[in-house]
């Protein structure tokens, strides 16, 4: 496998969460290409913590405002630029960990789906089981659809929630990978277990 990028249905959903459980499972290289929000503990460093021992390539831009790529960039005053998105080199896989939604702008005139079909990887859509997934994600799909994105497969976060994580895979036609539970503690253990437990990483392969 030469890689996978793993983005969300929205913000705040756990999707680091799963990009550094993916990062170890799979014994993988990881990527967050944009930061934005500096104050705390940064994406990349969350899976550092969460994936001990991954590669973790440096961000391509670190931008000081926790907002949309396209809003931080735009106070930093840079201009996000396609060709400083090539994926980085290295061996083995590469997860990369988009921010936000599919659509959420690096430019006004590029969006990270855009910029998904581009690298050519296939996506892992992680959606939280809360009310109006069914809906968030599948105008997720159909957004990477449009532009030629394959989608390897879906993962849930949160509380069970059967019949939303059943429909939106037989509607779409999107492989359903597992759910992750929300997990107290968090740590690179818990995780590592969660993630044998609850997900089928067969489809990844």
């Amino acid at each position: 496998m030469r890689g996978l990028v793993v983005t969300g249905t929205d913000t705040g959903i756990g999707k680091s969460v799963v990009a550094a459980g993916l990062t170890a499972a799979l014994g993988a290289r990881y990527w967050k290409p944009v930061q934005a929000g500096l104050d705390g503990a940064t994406d990349s460093a969350t899976v550092a913590a969460l994936a001990p021992g991954a590669p973790i390539h440096p961000e391509a831009y670190r931008l000081a405002t926790p907002a949309s790529p396209h809003h931080a960039a735009a106070i930093d005053g840079v201009r996000i630029a396609e060709s400083a998105l090539a994926l980085p080199e290295g061996a083995g896989p590469l997860v990369v960990e988009g921010a936000g939604g599919v659509l959420v702008p690096l430019r006004e005139d590029w969006l990270y789906a855009d910029q998904m079909a581009r690298w050519g990887l296939p996506v892992v859509l992680v959606a939280r089981t809360a009310l109006g997934t069914i809906n968030h994600g599948l105008l997720s799909i159909e957004a990477l659809r449009a532009r030629g994105v394959a989608i390897a497969g879906l993962v849930f976060v949160g509380e069970p929630a059967p019949e939303s994580e059943r429909v939106i895979g037989a509607i779409a036609q999107v492989a359903r990978l597992g759910r992750l539970p929300w997990l107290d503690p968090l740590d690179a253990a818990s995780l590592r277990r969660a993630i044998a437990a609850h997900l089928d990483l067969g489809a990844l392969a």
